[in-house]
């Protein structure tokens, strides 16, 4: 209890001092949301979304699950993207991986941990999908980053394989869908070299990215 105490206590002090430097943003934060981002990420307690690219409440949509997985049957995600899309008109779609994440780790390892094991299958098929590039990895620390890395441009190819983003793009709306990894090692992201804009590129532009990331 103590601990939760101490969470209200460091809330109350939060928001004080937002009202100090700005006494109407909670007012105008609660009247509306329109945020420009996306954000696809890890449920890692160390890759804090909103905290790591200097934005507020309200600027960024959040959906963020065990190693930052989009599987065309998660509703939970489908429902994050689509009402982004549809309803907030995001202009970008952040998916972001991290180093060192404990995932991929587990996928690339198959400790057998329980239920998580059947969500990680996903990671697993990444996994297998490169296994012979990974091989070629002589470092299993810069192997797993390497598994974390490709596991992005997965899912950033599994983003714009849905109908959500596809129909978007058929009516022409703006919207780009992109590949990040963080580094807890000096708390920098890195742009994978993946943006898709469009469903033709999405095929080039997920080769392009596999190559540079080899």
């Amino acid at each position: 209890m103590k601990d939760l105490k101490l969470l209200l206590e460091q809330n109350k002090a939060w928001a004080e001092s937002i009202k100090a430097s700005d006494p109407g943003f909670f007012q105008s934060l609660a009247k509306q949301q329109n945020p420009t981002f996306l954000w696809i990420g890890c449920s890692d307690s160390r890759v804090p979304a909103t905290q790591l690219v200097g934005l507020v409440p309200g600027e960024m949509f959040v959906h963020r699950n065990v190693a930052n997985v989009v599987v065309h049957t998660d509703f939970n995600c489908l429902s994050v993207m689509q009402y982004a899309v549809d309803v907030l008109k995001v202009d970008h779609i952040i998916v972001c991986g991290h180093h060192g994440c404990g995932g991929v780790r587990a996928a690339l390892e198959n400790p057998q941990l329980g239920l998580i094991d059947n969500w990680l299958r996903h990671v697993q098929d990444v996994f297998h999908e490169h296994e012979a590039a990974l091989a070629k990895i002589e470092d299993y620390e810069k192997r797993v980053d390497r598994l974390c890395e490709l596991n992005v441009i997965e899912q950033v190819l599994n983003v714009g394989r849905t109908t959500i983003v596809q129909s978007a793009w058929q009516r022409g709306q703006d919207l780009t869908v992109h590949g990040w990894i963080y580094g807890l090692e000096d708390g920098l992201l890195r742009d994978l070299g993946i943006s898709i804009d469009n469903a033709e590129g999405l095929a080039a532009a997920y080769r392009g990215a596999i190559t540079n990331a080899g």
